[in-house]
């Protein structure tokens, strides 16, 4: 599969101890994807993890194929079968499928926190703008739905849409930030040691 980069892989075990709590990993998903999940079970239409995936290797996935907002169990498992496909050409294990698209909490946690470090692991930490790569589309999760406002409301981020994610991502800005600092410095000394 040339061309195609191949992911890293991880395990999941009840002994990981970075699991993040139901409300922490559904913000990171809402703030990744710019969407509005309000529970884990919402995941199980497999849209945001299509998405993600696209988000580790930018353009990847056909978004015509993937129904963003639907609330057809036919449907959840297209999208899954759009997911596997897409896992499969980055190497990665198969998804259950049949478990995710009930709906029931248990399965859907354990999947995204697997799903978590896989993308912690894998993350180069570019800009991504889940909004614009899917034309637009909002997400709405089933749950509790925003009012319009709510929509148009901009997120915090360094433009209106495109966010840095992760860890990864801060220390590289940090990393910039102080490489322009010293190069400032240096140039204000050229410059006093020349008067």
């Amino acid at each position: 599969m040339a061309g195609i980069p191949q992911a890293v892989n991880v395990h999941s075990t009840s002994q990981m101890t970075d699991n993040l709590s139901r409300n922490e990993i559904i913000q990171w998903v809402n703030h990744c994807l710019n969407s509005s999940y309000g529970k884990v079970e919402e995941l199980c239409s497999g849209a945001a993890y299509c998405q993600l995936v696209d988000m580790l290797f930018p353009g990847t996935l056909l978004f015509k194929k993937v129904k963003f907002n639907t609330k057809l169990e036919h449907e959840y498992i297209n999208n899954f079968k759009v997911l596997q496909a897409l896992f499969k050409k980055h190497g990665v294990d198969k998804v259950p499928i049949e478990k995710l698209v009930k709906g029931k909490f248990q399965d859907n946690f354990e999947f995204l926190q697997w799903f978590k470090r896989f993308f912690d692991v894998n993350y180069d930490g570019h800009l991504y703008d889940a909004l614009t790569a899917r034309g637009g589309e909002k997400i709405i999760g089933s749950g509790k739905t925003p009012n319009r406002s709510q929509l148009d409301q901009p997120r915090n981020s360094i433009s209106s849409n495109a966010k840095p994610v992760g860890q990864k991502q801060a220390e590289r800005v940090m990393s910039v930030v102080s490489l322009y600092h010293n190069l400032v410095l240096f140039a204000l000394e050229s410059v006093l040691f020349y008067f």
